[in-house]
């Protein structure tokens, strides 16, 4: 068996404390000149625990995956392989009305680009959690 990352083993232990499934979790690791590549894979029924609400749980995750990077002086990307039979990508872009897909003019678009998501406000989430 290969030896786990740190940054391997901590996205592991994070997706399967949060899904139904944890015997299904399983982080691939590449490393190439652009970086680390963590590619993450999950059973279809769990995806969208993963992804959560406009992906705020998949940005949450990145956000702390690229904390880790920064420590260990590495550029770490996370990436959610859609397994088969997963019905959460089903509305691609290419479906989209053109207010969706422009996030300035939704409704959601705008608060989220107003929201800031550094780092000091997912470090404060995760000690409220505590």
């Amino acid at each position: 068996m290969a030896e786990k990352n740190t940054d391997q083993e901590f996205v592991e232990h994070i997706v399967k404390s949060l899904v139904n499934y944890p015997d299904d979790v399983a982080v691939e690791r590449k490393i190439d000149e652009m970086g680390v590549l963590l590619t993450l894979k999950v059973n279809p029924a769990d995806m969208a625990l993963v992804i959560g609400r406009n992906g705020s749980t998949a940005r949450a995750i990145r956000t702390l995956v690229w904390i880790i990077g920064l420590r260990n002086h590495a550029r770490v990307n996370f990436r959610i392989e859609e397994p088969e039979g997963s019905s959460h990508f089903r509305n691609s872009r290419s479906t989209m009305k053109r207010d969706e897909m422009d996030p300035e003019r939704s409704r959601e678009g705008s608060q989220r680009a107003s929201a800031s998501y550094g780092m000091e406000s997912v470090v404060d989430e995760l000690k409220a959690s505590e």
